[in-house]
């Protein structure tokens, strides 16, 4: 009964978000993977399809809310862990390449089996720490982050990053006055500017989700990203 339940929500989710029968069917292998792989990087509380399909597909697929995430052709999942939200979004946006940005060579192993597994050639692991991805600067049209790191930090991973009128979304819970004035304030030094703070409500019972969005407005300074570790060390903007 569990599993007929989780289909009618994947089908439930499918007709909000316009994916097919096929989409629908990744998202269940997907599920599948989070919750018997033992290599998936995800607490076990989160793990069990019933759980999963709202705490981590449902809360994905909000991002498709935001026109610049519909109509993404180059996004870069930053941090992107056991995969979220950027496997996710790779079966929703099949013809956008997303590139899922990961430093732990654990993490980076699961995210390439489960694409290999769901069916997704538009996804690919990048196994290197955001300060260091070189070859990732200035190529992404959209830049995700969920649960990665205070948002001054995660500003300055993500810019660099971004195309000139690129956009970073940032998933966030309950709203902080603090570290949002200390986020603009980094923005301002990184060339991006605080556009839209979208509430969201991905499931039943659901509270205080926010997807904050960031536009590229002005090239990054060469100095940024600082080296590696500096941005958790000395966050800008404080």
């Amino acid at each position: 009964m569990a599993l007929e339940l989780v289909r009618e929500r994947l089908v439930e989710l499918a007709c909000e978000r316009g994916l097919s029968t096929v989409q629908v069917a990744q998202l269940a292998s997907l599920l599948e993977m989070l919750e018997h792989d033992g290599r998936a990087p995800t607490s076990s509380a989160a793990r069990t399809p019933e759980t999963a399909v709202d705490v981590h597909v449902a809360d994905s697929l909000t991002a498709l809310e935001l026109a610049p995430v519909a109509k993404a052709r180059t996004l870069t999942d930053l941090g992107s862990g056991a995969g979220l939200p950027g496997l996710v979004l790779a079966v929703a946006l099949p013809e956008a390449e997303v590139r899922l940005l990961e430093s732990q060579a654990r993490k980076c192993a699961f995210i390439e089996s489960a694409a290999e597994r769901i069916g997704l050639p538009n996804a690919r692991a990048v196994c290197a720490r955001a300060e260091q991805w070189a070859a990732g600067t200035g190529v992404s049209d959209v830049v995700t982050a969920r649960a990665v790191a205070a948002q001054p930090v995660v500003l300055e991973y993500a810019a660099p990053l971004l195309s000139l009128g690129g956009s970073l979304i940032d998933w966030r819970g309950v709203r902080d006055p603090v570290e949002e004035l200390a986020a603009d304030r980094a923005a301002e030094l990184l060339g991006l500017q605080r556009v839209e703070i979208h509430s969201t409500a991905p499931f039943a019972g659901s509270r205080d989700h926010h997807l904050h969005v960031f536009a590229k407005v002005a090239p990054t300074p060469e100095r940024f990203p600082r080296r590696a570790g500096m941005a958790r060390k000395r966050p800008l903007g404080r």
